[in-house]
């Protein structure tokens, strides 16, 4: 069921749904990037659209005029692009960008995700370069990739003390979850590895991250 809801005085939201997979990710995403090619946006006077999982959030500036107008017209948009991609039953294609992420799985948690697990380090890297991840939505941090697609054999709880400490580029499992962190910043993830966090500027939601197995974060 779709619903809308303002998030303070400058922003509207529409949701999709409760739950999160990705049939509804997807579909969220593809409404998403039917909305940033429009040229009606900068007639309505929205300045940003941030999609999660199951919402998408349209940014305007807080004084324009005509914010019922804008939102019934948005709403109607959304409805449509929703009602179709019901009717036509499938999961549509994002044509996002593929992206290699060049790993080295050297992370202190590491062994503490093997254990957990019930498997060797050399699995658990072998299954987590297996993985096609999504990007469902960029946020936390500026670049924070929150990636769909973890193998539920990888599946680890957060640290129960966060640390206060975790260095740029740290690639990392929390629970059903795999990412990357973008900048030095505290988090509770399980740290697996390290890639080139400069890598994260150029992901966009929709886009795939494929994970490769190297030595060194110099190799060609």
């Amino acid at each position: 069921m779709i619903s809308c809801y303002p998030i303070g005085d400058g922003c509207l939201c529409w949701s999709f749904g409760e739950t999160i997979d990705e049939e509804l990710v997807r579909k969220t995403l593809f409404i998403y990037k039917k909305f940033k090619k429009m040229d009606l946006l900068e007639k309505w006077g929205i300045h940003d659209i941030v999609p999660s999982y199951k919402s998408i959030a349209f940014h305007f500036a807080p004084s324009k005029e005509g914010l019922e107008k804008m939102e019934r017209e948005l709403d109607s948009a959304i409805r449509d692009y929703w009602t179709r991609l019901e009717q036509e039953k499938t999961i549509p294609s994002l044509e996002g960008k593929k992206i290699i992420f060049p790993v080295v799985y050297d992370g202190e948690d590491l062994k503490d995700v093997a254990r957990h697990c019930r498997m060797s380090k050399e699995e658990v890297i072998r299954l987590h370069c297996e993985g096609r991840y999504m990007v469902a939505m960029v946020g936390f941090k500026p670049y924070f990739p929150y990636l769909l697609g973890l193998n539920p054999l990888l599946e680890t709880p957060r640290l129960e003390t966060p640390r206060t400490r975790i260095p740029a580029g740290a690639v990392a499992i929390g629970g059903g979850q795999t990412g990357v962190y973008p900048e030095e910043s505290p988090g509770g993830w399980n740290l697996i590895g390290r890639t080139d966090p400069e890598l994260l500027k150029q992901v966009e939601p929709g886009d795939i991250i494929i994970m490769k197995n190297v030595e060194n974060l110099n190799e060609d």
